[in-house]
């Protein structure tokens, strides 16, 4: 059954105790709100889980991670494997993001062996997909998608692929303070679930649940979570800000 998810991406941002405040304040609107609707998740960097952890215990809020390793354990200095964050109760782990594809060529077969791992360890993958601004312009959008989804998840054996939710992200709108148009995220949103049906059928394509990601804030949320195929947001910038982050939670809300 598709869940309507909120989930902020604080990528590589704010200290130890600006991680503590914002998670206490935005803990503490979303706790206001009540949002047993929507699934609200904060993906705070690393150094920072076993904090956010603590802060949201017994709340409404869950907690991902927005790395892992492609292996369970071993000698590979600095890396954090999905067990690791199973252990601590970390509940999802983005996987794939834009930056980690381009800054760290992080390539399809890798981000498959990655979302494996997870699933083996009992983690829920955020899979992230989108094109790039050329691949827009030049009408290949949704062909570029359907590789990124071929060649990571489409390899899974169903009950595998339900556990996984899908951030649909134009990667020319991340960071950029561009938005897709609703009917331009309603578009593509409409092909991924097209392209599951055709993979593992109707049933599951309808329950699968698809975010959006790519410079969301209060402003547009309620125009883009409005469109039938789109079940909420991976948040960036506006999930610095509590007060935007919670409001963006309360017009999910709105729209379940």
């Amino acid at each position: 059954m598709r869940t309507m998810i909120v989930a902020g991406n604080w990528k590589m941002n704010k200290t130890f105790q600006e991680a503590e405040d914002l998670t206490a304040e935005i803990t503490k609107g979303v706790e206001k709100l009540g949002a047993p609707n929507v699934e609200v998740i904060l993906c705070p960097p690393a150094p920072f889980l076993e904090m956010v952890l603590d802060l949201t215990d017994e709340t409404y809020v869950a907690v991902g991670a927005q790395n892992v390793s492609e292996f369970d354990f071993g000698a590979y200095t600095g890396e954090i494997s999905a067990p690791m964050l199973r252990s601590m109760e970390v509940e999802y782990c983005i996987v794939g993001h834009s930056e980690r594809r381009k800054y760290f060529q992080e390539s399809n077969d890798l981000l498959a062996r990655k979302v494996k791992s997870v699933l083996r360890a009992g983690v829920i993958p955020i899979f992230c997909c989108g094109e790039l601004l050329p691949e827009r312009e030049a009408g290949n959008h949704v062909k570029v998608v359907k590789n990124q989804l071929e060649e990571s998840l489409f390899d899974l054996e169903e009950k595998d692929f339900r556990n996984v939710v899908i951030a649909y992200e134009p990667v020319w709108a991340i960071g950029t303070g561009m938005t897709a148009s609703p009917e331009q995220a309603q578009e593509m949103h409409a092909s991924i679930r097209e392209l599951i049906t055709l993979q593992y059928g109707e049933r599951v394509a309808q329950d699968a649940t698809i975010l959006y990601g790519g410079s969301c804030n209060p402003g547009n949320a309620m125009e883009l979570f409005s469109q039938p195929d789109v079940d909420g947001g991976l948040i960036g910038g506006a999930s610095l800000k509590a007060d935007e982050f919670v409001e963006i939670v309360k017009i999910a809300i709105n729209c379940t």
